[in-house]
């Protein structure tokens, strides 16, 4: 036996992602980990403007708002003690006021319908199949936002559900933007609050409408993050304390399958140079003014030049330029 571990070959995509391409993430908190990374690597991205959200169907529904650019029905905002809500969108997009509130997601969803107008890549994580549907109006919601639970009738999303909400939406994308490619995963964080087992139903659900989408569609790809920490990795150690998120060596080494099934031949040099040039970046030294320091300054101030015609480095061409002397 050569391993005990069974690794997972991600392979190379049809379709690569250039460092010049603009990417949107969308979902549950893994879409967060996968677009920091990609901020963290220069990367054109809009990352998760709506806020975490979990059920495929308002995933769904937050990109129907961005393509139509127009604000939700008046009957979707809340009031909870003194924060005003929308039940389509994450508490992080909240306010005192509903004017405030109604200002704050036109901006957002202004800024999203542009951005996808322009861009290749979206990425789209499903958190759970489990949906929660208002019993006044019979609308899913995004977020039930701590309002009493008799408000709601908990279900699970069945695939012919799923499968049929993303047909509508699909159409509407490629209409609104062709070039589009849609990479669809599956978060591997763990809802245990929905028990081991009713959240094994749910990712079952989820992943058998990846596969049937990418199936239908020739534009839908899958990457298999779920898959990674779950049989690749296969060990506490790459959880967090919670046991449900996965850790930081987890994610960085879910990034690095990443990179090597999406990312073309010249993003991948030049996130080697970008490496390379962030650890010179973080190195903290003890005399700023001495010679051998500003030696180093000055190389990583060509070395920034070299990549400035691909990613925007002003701010860190600004950092080494105030510590020359």
């Amino acid at each position: 036996m050569n391993s005990f571990r069974t690794l997972l070959e991600v392979g190379r995509s049809t379709e690569l992602i250039s460092i010049k391409n603009q990417l949107l993430t969308m979902g549950s908190c893994f879409a967060d980990t996968i677009g920091e990374q990609l901020i963290q690597n220069k990367f054109n991205i809009l990352k998760n403007p709506f806020g975490t959200t979990y059920s495929p169907l308002s995933i769904h529904n937050q990109l129907n708002y961005a393509i139509q650019n127009h604000l939700p029905a008046p009957h979707t905002f809340l009031q909870n003690q003194d924060v005003h809500l929308n039940y389509n969108f994450h508490s992080a997009l909240s306010a005192l006021s509903k004017p405030a509130l109604e200002k704050a997601l036109t901006e957002t969803i202004g800024k999203t319908h542009y951005f996808l107008k322009d861009t290749r890549w979206l990425m789209i994580t499903y958190g759970t199949a489990w949906t929660y549907t208002r019993t006044d109006t019979g609308e899913v919601v995004a977020n039930c936002h701590k309002v009493p639970a008799n408000h709601f009738e908990k279900e699970l999303c069945t695939q012919k559900r799923m499968l049929d909400s993303f047909k509508e939406l699909h159409s509407k994308l490629k209409a609104f933007n062709p070039n589009l490619n849609i990479i669809l995963t599956v978060s591997p964080v763990r809802h245990l609050k929905e028990t081991l087992e009713l959240n094994s139903v749910s990712k079952s659900v989820l992943r058998l409408a990846c596969h049937t989408l990418t199936q239908q569609h020739p534009d839908v790809h899958y990457f298999p993050a779920y898959e990674i920490l779950l049989d690749d990795l296969r060990d506490y150690r790459f959880y967090k304390s919670d046991m449900i998120h996965p850790s930081a060596d987890a994610e960085e080494y879910i990034w690095t399958k990443f990179c090597q099934n999406y990312l073309d031949e010249n993003t991948l040099a030049f996130l080697e140079k970008w490496r390379k040039i962030r650890s010179g970046l973080q190195h903290k030294p003890f005399h700023v003014t001495s010679s051998a320091h500003q030696a180093f300054l000055r190389a990583l101030l060509a070395q920034l030049n070299e990549v400035s015609n691909l990613v925007s480095v002003d701010e860190e061409k600004e950092f080494i330029r105030k510590q020359l002397v």
